[in-house]
């Protein structure tokens, strides 16, 4: 009988996280950070920058090229109250590309700072972008949830709603670093591969990486293709629930071109996920395939991915090869004439998942209690604690800014 992941008390995820052990600031050197490396129970350590001899020739290596937007803005009222409007999600229009190219409106769902202290009015900022003086106004609609929708406005038909986030937002770094965003977070919390704007974090296991360690790559004949999960502010949503039933998963937008997934059949259904973000979106396609399979004419909403499906399949569903999931997607981009898959998910992996498409991971340390510590453990088999004890004995350093692990089940 599989383990109900339903009833996983999440204080079994807990471990001492001092926080000096907190990395605030990356290396300057990108790939000489830490990698610890789990290889069938064995544990052993080496720098990034040797990843490539890690790695088994031929394999294919799936990345993330989400780029993290500069989505925290400020406003100042009259009564010189500061609100911060912190931009989660598009939603008019609801397409991040669409969004961006907007001229004079745009909504986005948002977190707000200091909300008491924004009953209701307009706010408004004057400033200067692409040499044309704008002004540029914020009203609150309705709230959903914690967060808010909001308008923007700004009366100038030359300047994009992209163009006043690069020069009037502010990058969201995590909040656990306790500090105020610097200059050179513009960079450094970027990866080197990062091109479609959406995220308001980044896919932290990408940082590691140089142009040297993906030369490296391509000379040991690794294949490398690349996917777009936007990650979200739930990213850092705490677990706040006894048992994880309790904690509902935050909705993310993935991108997935018929390359990709021409290329993950090409290697069998298989890969090597750089980050927690894109074994979420390889997994996903999986239970988005069975959908199809189950109903071809499948609607991109039926296609999204909820938190427990994938702990919901007949037997006859559980043994469905990866291989033929990925070209039900691939038919279904043929009816629709696309060259990319456009979903969404919800999924929680966790201990009692059975991993389809991912073979190996190479993620940085997380939180302590948090969905991305139960994603690490399903993958391990329950062996986190171990990995995690070497990691805070042989000096490693933790959470977005800090050292790494590949993990070979």
């Amino acid at each position: 009988m599989k383990e109900d992941p339903k009833h996983i008390r999440i204080s079994e995820f807990n471990y001492p996280l001092p926080d000096e052990r907190i990395a605030k600031f990356p290396l300057p050197v990108r790939d000489q950070s830490k990698l610890l490396v789990y290889r069938k129970g064995e544990i052993s350590e080496t720098r990034f920058a040797s990843l490539p001899d890690q790695l088994p020739a031929g394999a294919l290596l799936v990345m993330n090229n989400t780029r993290v937007i500069q989505a925290r803005l400020h406003f100042r009222k009259d009564t010189g109250a500061l609100i911060e409007v912190f931009c989660l999600e598009p939603i008019s229009p609801n397409d991040y590309v669409l969004n961006f190219q907007q001229t004079e409106h745009s909504a986005w769902l948002c977190m707000v700072g200091n909300l008491k202290k924004w009953k209701e009015g307009t706010l408004k900022r004057e400033m200067t972008v692409k040499g044309h003086s704008i002004t540029l106004t914020a009203t609150r609609g309705e709230s959903r949830g914690t967060s808010h929708w909001v308008d923007f406005r700004w009366d100038n038909s030359e300047v994009t709603f992209a163009d006043i986030l690069e020069v009037f937002g502010e990058l969201p770094i995590p909040p656990y670093l306790n500090r105020d965003t610097q200059e050179s977070d513009k960079e450094t919390y970027q990866t080197v591969y990062s091109k479609i704007k959406g995220s308001v974090a980044a896919p932290t296991a990408g940082l590691h990486f140089t142009p040297a360690v993906l030369e490296r790559l391509a000379e040991k004949g690794i294949d490398r293709e690349e996917l777009t999960l936007h990650v979200g502010a739930g990213t850092f949503k705490p677990v706040k629930s006894v048992e994880i039933e309790g904690h509902e998963m935050h909705t993310e937008y993935i991108s997935v071109t018929r390359t990709t997934l021409e290329k993950l059949l090409k290697h069998g259904g298989e890969a090597i996920a750089v980050g927690t973000t894109s074994v979420r979106t390889l997994e996903s396609l999986y239970h988005m395939g069975l959908t199809l399979l189950k109903n071809p004419d499948a609607t991109d909403a039926e296609l999204h991915v909820r938190q427990w499906q994938p702990y919901e399949l007949t037997p006859e569903e559980e043994a469905t090869p990866a291989t033929e999931c990925l070209q039900a997607l691939l038919r279904y981009l043929d009816r629709h004439g696309m060259e990319a898959l456009h979903g969404s998910t919800q999924i929680i992996i966790a201990p009692g998942y059975t991993y389809r498409i991912v073979k190996a991971i190479v993620t940085n340390f997380h939180q302590p209690q948090s969905t991305l510590l139960l994603l690490v453990s399903a993958f391990v088999k329950g062996d986190w604690k171990r990995i995690y004890d070497y990691a805070l004995a042989h000096d490693f350093r933790f959470l977005s800014y800090g050292d790494s692990s590949l993990l070979i089940p």
